[in-house]
This record gives C-alpha cells, structure tokens and sequence, in this order.
C-alpha cells in the first residue's frame, strides 16, 4: 500500500512537473531573445545605458509576473560595484635622495587618494599608529598636517598583546587599513608603516600593488576615509630618523615592555608625488525570488542563473550576444515563469527558488562573484545553482545532431545532482548529453569560466548547460536570426524539469565530493 502510494505522488509530481515546463515555448524563447539583442540595448555591456534598459526589461517581466522586490531600495536590483585602479606614477624622495617603489616604499592604490603631492619637514614618530581604549598613541598627541610614522603590528610583550591583553592579535595587527583611517581621523597629512617583513610581502602583495584590476567594492572613498598611506624598509626608516634613532628604537622598546605610549618629533626632508588611474563599473542583478511553499523547506534555495550581458558596442558596430547570452536570460526568465504559474497553482516549490540574471560575466564573472559575497540568501542555505550560458546554437561536432547539450560540474561537487540530471533527461527529453567538457583536462577549462564557478567556490553544488562555441562567439554576427529555438526549447525543458526535482525533492542534495 505505502509503495502504491509512493507511486502515485511520483505520477502526480511527474505531470505537475511536465504541466509547467509546457509553459516553456519557442514563441516565448523567440520574443525575449529578440527584446534583449535590439538596437535599443546596444550589446547589453555592463555599466552602459544599454545594460540599464535590459535589466529594467528583464525586472519588468518580473513585476509583471507579481514577484516581490527583494532588491536594493525595493527594487528587482542587487547593484553592484567594481572598481579598477592602478598607479599611473608614483614618486618620492628622502632629502635629495630618489626612492625606489617596490625597493624602498610600497603603496596600495585603492587605499590611496587619486593624486597626492605631499613635501613634508615635520614629522612625528608615533609608536603603533593605534587608537583604541585599551591603548592610544594618539592620546595628549598633535598630528595635523605631520607625517606619521608607525611600526606595523602592535606592540606585544612576553607574548601578549597591550591592546588585546592576550596572545591573540587585535585588528590593529590583522587590519593594518585602521591605522590608515584613524590618521586621517587625528588629521595627519600621510602615514608611513614601517614594513619589518618588506621584501616578503611586497613579493605578496605585488599583484594587487600593480596591476590594473577590477575589484569588488561598496563604494570606498580613499580621499574620506584613508590618509595617505606608504609601506617603508626599515633603511628607509633609520635614512629619515637620522641622530634620532637610537632615540626611536628606544621609544618602540619602552612602549612594548611597559605598555605605554612614547612619541618622538622629528624634522625631515620628504617629498611624494602619487597619481593613479581610477574607473567604475556599476551592474546590476536582476532577482526573481519565487518563495517556496513548504514551510520546512522554504528557507532552502535553489538559485537560477544566466548572465544578460554581453561585449557591448565598439564604435559603431554592436554585438548582439545573441547565443550569448540573451539565449541564457530568454530560458531563466521562461523558468521563472514556470514556477511562478506552479506558485499560483498552490503546485510549489517546496523550496524556494531564486531566478538571477546577472551583469558582468564578461568582465570576469563579475556579477555572480558579487552576489557569491553579499548574498540576498545565505550561503548555507543555498542548495545549488544552475546556470544557463549559450543554449542557442548547434556546434560543428553535432550538426548531424541538434539535440544535445554539453553538461559541466553535475558531477564535481555531488554525485546526486549528476544522477537527477541524467534522470530527468532520460524521463522527459532524451537529449545526448555530452560531458567533453567536463573533463578536468579540459583544455578550454569552461568549467571556471562561467556563473556556476562563484557558487562552485564558496561548496554550492553547481550544473551548468551549454551548447559549444561557434564561428559568431563574440562577434558582431552572434544574431537572433540564427538561434534555434526548437532546440533551445527542449534544453529550457530539461533545466526546468532538474530544478524543479531539486525544489521539490525531500532531501536536499548532499555535497560528496572535494
């Protein structure tokens, strides 16, 4: 009797599933695909007014359907904020002598304001550069308009910290960017840390010191909250204190064997001039939140996702991004539908599930890494993320054979995932599911070049679908014209039937491999 009903409820789960992904159709496919490669969106490039107007297009579709804004200010929208720096020159001189960078000094450029020209003859040595309850260098101490010179770290004595009164370090040691902030706050023109470990940790940090790169950001200003700020050698510190020296070491013992700040004035001769290259680049993600029915399960989440953008325009020619990848955003907004008619059915999810179309993958998987660090929903709780990136086109290796579809990362992170995919395509759709791709010698690595990766990272089971590349990847010729949208629909079919699975199953799947 209980296997008879057991049967029944997977017949029933079995044509409710079948039921909603009808709603999935090529005419639909066919009228979002076509939307979001018009000229009026111009490539979608994340940052422009053409990226803007298809997210708004995208959010519209959401607002129609009656989702809640779940976004930033009650909108469909997590914004989000890149920022790329570089230095463009950076300059200094001890007396008459010329400094080196990355010999002698080292700067970050994100924590710097973006030109600095500094000539300085007053200067104070201030112990730590720590201003905290338990212990202040600043306390009793003037700095306006001196340069500051610190040790880095905090002074620790027979293995315990002044500041934290145990072996465990306080931020002033973990988070050398507070000593940054309380100098400006104290009004001091710049800030030098002496480096005790320069040459280890300029070959750290030298990447981030130089290269130009976009980094995730919610909108830091340097000039508000930083003073300038300069790692030094402890040569270059010794060149600058001068007769005072032995004065300053002295300062530096007394305050770590006894705890109590020392500071010592100074007269110098030093002049800097820093400049850098500064851009922004502000997306957004598009949410589609569908809240799940069950109420053990709803704070569990399948998340969906494609990325609407794509290479923009380049003079006057524009890159439709047709397969890629309006041929993803097209299937997760029709797979967004689908749930929100099973919803209005009172038919689930059992979970809930979180359509996200996101900007920036072709900056870097910008917009997924984004939301992998401020999620809407917690990691945690997240179960898997599918994701959809060209779905469109038929790849010279099956052109005999359109009904296929590449599958990447079912099998990385959890053997179940692979085996509910295989499952329901075997139930549903019969497509040849190709695993070339997923090889982990896989020379084009397309396993870490899309969406799917950012969650892969952070331990989210992940599955991603997609059909190969063609001779019109990132050309201006990746046209509407030429998606097939028979096949394109039975893949939109079989990503839905395997999110559904994954909505609905009891068990949520478990992570079983490294």
């Amino acid at each position: 009797m209980i296997l008879l009903l057991s049967i029944t409820l997977k017949a029933q789960m079995d044509q409710t599933a079948q039921r909603f992904a009808s709603t999935i159709t090529a005419e639909d496919l066919k009228s979002h695909l076509f939307k979001l490669t018009s000229a009026e969106f111009e490539g979608r490039e994340t940052g422009t007014e053409g990226q803007r107007l298809a997210a708004d297009y995208i959010a519209s579709q959401m607002k129609s359907w009656n989702l809640p804004a779940i976004g930033e200010a009650g909108t469909y929208f997590q914004y989000i904020t890149f920022t790329n720096q570089s230095w463009r020159k950076i300059e200094m001189k001890d007396a008459d002598k010329e400094l080196r960078h990355l010999w002698d000094y080292y700067a970050y450029p994100g924590t710097n304001p973006k030109q600095f020209d500094g000539n300085f003859e007053d200067a104070v040595f201030l112990g730590f550069g720590i201003d905290a309850p338990e212990y202040s260098d600043y306390k009793g101490v003037d700095v306006t308009g001196k340069l500051v010179v610190v040790y880095d770290g905090e002074p620790m004595h027979q293995g315990k910290s002044w500041v934290s009164g145990s072996a465990t370090p306080s931020e002033w040691a973990t988070d050398w960017r507070k000593k940054a902030k309380v100098a400006k706050a104290n009004g001091a023109a710049a800030l030098f840390i002496i480096d005790r470990k320069f040459k280890e940790n300029v070959a750290e940090a030298r990447k981030a010191i130089l290269n130009s790169r976009n980094d995730m950001a919610k909108d830091e200003d340097p000039e508000a909250n930083y003073a300038p700020n300069y790692f030094i050698t402890t040569d270059l510190a010794k060149s600058m204190f001068g007769k005072l020296v032995s004065k300053v070491t002295g300062a530096r013992d007394k305050i770590e064997s006894k705890g109590k700040p020392r500071n010592v004035g100074f007269k110098c001769a030093v002049k800097m001039v820093a400049e850098k290259n500064y851009s922004q680049l502000k997306g957004s993600n598009v949410l589609g939140f569908i809240e799940g029915t069950d109420p053990k399960l709803k704070d569990e989440y399948v998340v969906v996702t494609a990325h609407y953008d794509h290479l923009g325009k380049r003079g006057d020619d524009m890159y439709p991004g047709a397969d890629d990848n309006a041929s993803g955003t097209s299937t997760v907004l029709e797979i967004c539908q689908a749930f929100v008619e099973a919803k209005k059915a009172g038919l689930g999810p059992r979970r809930s599930v979180l359509c996200m179309l996101v900007s920036g993958e072709e900056k870097g998987l910008l917009g997924s890494q984004y939301y992998a660090q401020y999620p809407i929903f917690p990691l945690e709780k997240t179960v898997v993320d599918v994701n959809v990136d060209m779905v469109g086109r038929v790849d010279d290796e099956h052109k005999d054979n359109p009904d296929y579809i590449y599958v990447i990362g079912a099998d990385r992170l959890s053997s179940e995932l692979h085996q509910i995919n295989e499952h329901a395509n075997s139930t549903y759709t019969n497509l040849t599911l190709d695993y070339k791709y997923n090889d982990e010698k896989d020379p084009n690595r397309y396993y870490y070049r899309s969406d799917h990766y950012n969650f892969a990272k952070k331990g989210i089971p992940a599955i991603f679908y997609f059909n190969g590349t063609h001779a019109d990847y990132h050309r201006t010729s990746d046209t509407p014209d030429k998606i097939n949208f028979e096949k394109m629909t039975k893949i939109g079919h079989l990503v839905f039937y395997t999110s559904w699975e994954l909505a609905n199953r009891d068990g949520r799947i478990k992570v079983d491999k490294k």
